[in-house]
C-alpha cells in the first residue's frame, strides 16, 4: 500500500473551497512527513485553473517526488452538491487535469440512477487514457452503503469504475463500515480514504444522508478511540491484498494548524500503512 495525503488537510471542516496553505508550502511539508502523494482537490487546483498553473503544480510535485493519488476536479464534487454529477456529462476537463498531473484516479459522484449511463460513457472515455473513475462511499449518493456500492458497480459494468472506501460516511448512513465491509468490497476497491468522526446528536457537522436523514457528528483526532479505529481497517486492506493508496482525508480541526494536522496524520496513519507499530 501507498501513503497519500488529501489536500483536505488544509481545508477547514466547514469549507471545501478554500485552502489555508498554498501547495507551495503544503507539498514539501507532506513530503517531509513521509507521504508519497497528494490527493488533489479544487481548493488547491481545479479544472478551471489555467494550463500554466497546472504545469506549475506538476513541476512542484515532481521536484518534491510526490505523485497525485486522485483528482477531485471541482468544488461541487468535493461538497457533493446537486451539481456534482455534472462532471459525468463533461468528463474531459477532469481527465485533462488528471493527465497533466499524472494521476490515474478521477473522482466522480452519482446521485441518481439517471447518472448511470453518463458514468458509463465517462468511464469509456477514461479507459482510452488508462484512467479509472472512482465513486466514494458518501451520503446523498448511490453509495451510502456497501450493498449500494456493489449494486452500482454491477450496473456501471466497467472494469475501470471502482469505489473509494470511506468509513465515516458509511457510519453516518448506518451501514457496515468495518472489516467485513472491506472484505465484501475488495474486488472493487480503487482507493481508501480515512477521516475520523464521532456521532453526536449535538455535533457541529451534519451529513445529510438518505437512509437516516440528517446525522450530526464531530471530527475528532485520527487516533481518538471514541471515533473510527483505523488500524483494523488498514489491516483488513492488507489481508485482502489491496495495494493502492491509503489517503488521510481529515479536515483541519478548530485551533489546529496545518503543520500540526500533517504531523498528526503522519504519526497516526503512516506506521499502520508501513506495518511499523
Amino acid at each position: 500500500m501507498k501513503l497519500s495525503l488529501s489536500v483536505r488537510i488544509a481545508e477547514s471542516s466547514s469549507r471545501k473551497d478554500i485552502s489555508e496553505m498554498p501547495l507551495e508550502e503544503l507539498a514539501p511539508l507532506a513530503r517531509a512527513a513521509g507521504f508519497e502523494a497528494l490527493s488533489m482537490r479544487a481548493s488547491a487546483l481545479s479544472v478551471e485553473a489555467a494550463p500554466v498553473r497546472m504545469e506549475e503544480v506538476r513541476n512542484l510535485l515532481d521536484r518534491q517526488g510526490l505523485a497525485v493519488s486522485m483528482v477531485t476536479g471541482n468544488v461541487a464534487l468535493a461538497a457533493n452538491s446537486s451539481d456534482a454529477p455534472s462532471s459525468l456529462r463533461e468528463i474531459t476537463p477532469h481527465l485533462d487535469l488528471a493527465e497533466r498531473l499524472g494521476a490515474e484516479l478521477v473522482r466522480v459522484m452519482l446521485q441518481t440512477p439517471a447518472d448511470i449511463p453518463h458514468a458509463q460513457r465517462a468511464a469509456d472515455a477514461a479507459a482510452e487514457r488508462g484512467m479509472k473513475l472512482v465513486q466514494q462511499t458518501h451520503w446523498g449518493t448511490l453509495c451510502e452503503t456497501i450493498e449500494q456500492a456493489l449494486d452500482l458497480v454491477g450496473k456501471i459494468d466497467r472494469p475501470n469504475f471502482g469505489i473509494n472506501f470511506e468509513p465515516a460516511n458509511l457510519l453516518a448512513s448506518g451501514g457496515d463500515h468495518g472489516v467485513d465491509a472491506i472484505t465484501r468490497l475488495a474486488p472493487h476497491l480503487s482507493n481508501f480514504y480515512f477521516q475520523n468522526v464521532r456521532l453526536n446528536p449535538a455535533g457541529e457537522h451534519c451529513f445529510r444522508t438518505r437512509r437516516r436523514g440528517d446525522v450530526r457528528l464531530d471530527y475528532v483526532p485520527l487516533d481518538d478511540r471514541s471515533g473510527i479505529l483505523a488500524a483494523p481497517l488498514i489491516e483488513a486492506l492488507k489481508q485482502v491484498g489491496y495495494g493502492g493508496w491509503v489517503t488521510v482525508h481529515q479536515p483541519l480541526r478548530d485551533s489546529q494548524s496545518v503543520k500540526d494536522a500533517v504531523a498528526e496524520a503522519a504519526r497516526v496513519i503512516g506506521p499502520l500503512v508501513r506495518g511499523q507499530f
